[in-house]
């Protein structure tokens, strides 16, 4: 079912581009265990395959995506495991990611929904976008180098209201933050987002890598951080705090 719910699309029109498409909306796009495995799968065979160049994930109208999937969360809260969450696979590849990542954000993104962003070259977004991280009100914290990343790029005080207090950030507002690149029309943000991957894929490769990692600088200190957040936010899952905001929500 998770190839029905991430697609996977080339499109001649956009030469060199891997599109990585949530296709969910009947649940707003959540993401389930499989979709994550999916999506990393997708990501290790873009980096390793020389025709992708650059990659542009994208959601459906009106929703990139609401975040992971609640009953996935409370399933792992139930069932005590020790393992390492699919999620953070899928995390690990796309900060790894060798190849430049462009995002097109029309409404809902949600927790990871919008830290998947940070990891992303560039983001383009329409006016109703709404980009919330309610960690804490789920008894969670911050994940996916956030609490690294959102601070520098959009000071501290900002990124706490976005992290920590789960204030709701309009695609305008995210764009003031530093956010997100472009701001643009509903019916636009495709179009937009799979031009500036394209206009990256045709770029020349080697200095697009070189260029790009000079301005990404040294990744050690945010992997040690996702660590860190991993190890916290796992412990967060397993606890009684969020199992109840987990049963809470599903009850609504």
């Amino acid at each position: 079912m998770s190839e029905h719910h991430i697609l996977l699309e080339r499109v001649e029109t956009y030469p060199g581009v891997q599109i990585i498409r949530f296709n969910r909306p009947e649940k707003k796009n959540a993401i389930t265990e499989a979709m994550y495995a999916r999506m990393a799968e997708a990501l290790t065979t873009a980096n390793t395959d020389s025709a992708v160049r650059a990659i542009a994930f994208l959601g459906t109208d009106g929703c990139f995506t609401a975040g992971n999937d609640m009953k996935d969360f409370l399933a792992y809260a139930m069932g005590g495991s020790l393992a390492r969450p699919v999620a953070f696979d899928f995390l690990q590849e796309l900060a790894d990611s060798a190849k430049p990542i462009v995002s097109g954000v029309d409404g809902l993104a949600i927790g990871i929904g919008t830290t998947i962003n940070m990891h992303c070259d560039l983001t383009v977004a329409s006016p109703r976008s709404l980009f919330k991280a309610p960690f804490v009100d789920l008894g969670l914290v911050p994940e996916a180098g956030s609490s690294l990343i959102a601070p520098r790029v959009m000071g501290y005080q900002r990124a706490f209201a976005l992290l920590v207090a789960g204030e709701g950030f309009s695609g305008v507002e995210a764009k003031d933050a530093g956010l997100v690149y472009r701001v643009v029309e509903p019916d636009e943000v495709a179009p937009e987002t799979l031009r500036l991957a394209a206009r990256l894929a045709s770029l020349p490769p080697e200095a697009l890598a070189i260029s790009r990692q000079l301005l990404r600088g040294d990744r050690g200190p945010l992997m040690e951080r996702m660590n860190e957040e991993l190890v916290s936010f796992a412990a967060r899952l397993r606890s009684a705090e969020a199992r109840r905001a987990f049963e809470a929500f599903l009850n609504r």
